[in-house]
């Protein structure tokens, strides 16, 4: 699960899984197929992904191993209380109880850095394109963006802006981009 940004002009990430659990996961796209070699001689395509004239690289997101800042419930004033982002009572007294002492989910285990009930875990705990159109109105196309953004302020609030957690993501995010 990961949370909230800070800024007005953004949502509160971590609502944006709130209807995760009732819906189908996002259908994945069909596996590359490289284009059939024919024995005629092609000339190679240059793509030009930087300067003028070029397309910008997109971050494609993407859940980081081992980083666990979305686990961390409890972030303080700067991100929205669970009563900022659920309308539903319900919703609100689960979320709560997930939270423990120390602030981190109940179900996050710290020395392995996983979550114990993974395929069970509830819907806002769940990043996918659907929700954030869903509550939000935010194009699936505007994913990726909105999701990285949210994520990368969550990573700095919980392991620093220098954290080695922050770096994995920012290089899992970039390596992978899209066009």
């Amino acid at each position: 699960m990961w949370h909230a940004v800070a800024m007005s002009h953004s949502p509160p990430c971590f609502a944006a899984v709130r209807a995760a659990a009732k819906k189908k996961p996002a259908k994945k796209p069909p596996p590359y197929q490289a284009p059939k070699k024919t024995t005629e001689r092609q000339k190679p395509i240059e793509v030009n992904n930087s300067g003028f004239g070029g397309k910008k690289k997109d971050p494609v997101w993407q859940c980081v191993q081992n980083c666990g800042a979305c686990c961390k419930l409890d972030k303080g004033p700067s991100f929205p209380s669970p009563e900022e982002v659920f309308d539903e009572p319900s919703d609100i007294e689960l979320y709560k109880s997930l939270v423990g002492e120390d602030g981190w989910c109940i179900h996050y285990d710290k020395s392995s850095r996983k979550c114990s009930i993974y395929n069970e875990r509830p819907y806002f705990c769940r990043v996918e394109p659907e929700i954030f159109d869903t509550l939000y109105g935010i194009d699936p196309k505007k994913f990726n963006k909105e999701a990285c953004s949210c994520c990368v302020d969550t990573i700095k609030a919980v392991h620093g802006t220098e954290s080695q957690e922050l770096e994995n993501f920012n290089n899992a995010i970039w390596s992978t981009g899209s066009n």
